[in-house]
């Protein structure tokens, strides 16, 4: 097997078509195709199926895709030898956040980069749990976010724990529940909500707090951004979850803990495993672990 056969492969299970393929390693998608083609006649069980218009991988496929992230692992791990040994910083180090997490952790990595360490290239992405694995394809380290009993990420990356952040509720300084150091699930579970959009990952705790208090929830508004939902927090229109440690910081509204219920998220930091072997890469790591230890205190 070719192992740029193998990369092709791997691609078009990450990317999800040849168009994106080709376009991601600057070739034709007739290149594509036929480097699939290729690995095909070395294989005896199919790699690819058509669904509608779309080459999806197989069972077959899908494992041998598997096969190939370690394969391009100890690829990269041998180049890595030779970049430690020749001292090459190997260029920029891309790394992606959902919108809270890039509030708390770019200013740690931008300061790192401007006291001498790896130059840093950030991006903002704010998307469903299920597709934070597939930024790395794009960004060298992404930080994302899971609940407590959510499933854990795919072998297909590699994982750094930055936090277990807990999960309050967000009340106007004025409320009447603000004035109390702990709030239950029947309390909160009688005031409008401002939630977040259909899979995403704040959303399940509001159902497990309808589900603790015997009611549905009232969701009257629906934000992903903090900022925005503190905003709204603020100006009376609802209470929302907040993350402890990385929610914006206003003195117009306060953060409670629900006494009956633990719940809390984690912010983890994903690598393609290959790209953990760069010595940059496992600097900037570095840098969000020592930030994450002071934003929980730890």
């Amino acid at each position: 097997m070719d192992v740029r056969q193998l990369a092709v492969l791997r691609e078009l299970g990450d990317r999800g078509s040849v168009v994106a393929v080709a376009e991601a390693l600057f070739i034709t998608p007739s290149a594509v195709s036929q480097q699939l083609a290729a690995l095909q006649r070395n294989v005896p069980v199919a790699l690819t199926q058509r669904r509608g218009r779309t080459l999806v991988l197989t069972d077959a496929g899908r494992a041998l895709s598997a096969a190939a992230v370690d394969v391009a692992a100890a690829l990269a791990h041998a180049e890595a030898a030779v970049d430690a040994h020749l001292e090459d910083p190997r260029g920029p180090v891309r790394v992606s956040a959902f919108s809270s997490a890039a509030a708390a952790f770019f200013p740690p990595v931008v300061r790192a980069a401007a006291a001498g360490g790896p130059p840093v290239v950030c991006a903002e992405h704010d998307v469903a749990q299920a597709r934070f694995p597939a930024l790395c394809a794009d960004h060298d380290v992404v930080l994302a976010h899971r609940l407590d009993h959510s499933s854990p990420w795919p072998a297909t990356v590699s994982v750094t724990h930055l936090l277990r952040e807990p999960l309050d509720v967000a009340l106007p300084a004025d409320h009447p529940l603000a004035r109390e150091p702990r709030v239950t699930a029947d309390q909160v579970s009688r005031e409008p909500w401002i939630g977040v959009h259909e899979g995403f990952p704040l959303l399940a705790p509001l159902e497990a707090i309808a589900a603790a208090a015997g009611r549905p929830m009232i969701i009257s508004h629906r934000v992903n951004d903090l900022t925005a939902s503190a905003s709204l927090v603020a100006a009376g229109a609802g209470v929302a979850l907040m993350p402890r440690h990385t929610a914006p910081p206003r003195t117009d509204v306060v953060l409670r803990p629900l006494a009956d219920m633990d719940l809390a998220r984690h912010v983890d930091a994903l690598v393609r495993p290959e790209r953990r072997f760069r010595r940059a890469v496992t600097t900037v790591l570095d840098v969000l672990v020592r930030a994450a230890g002071e934003l929980s205190g730890t």
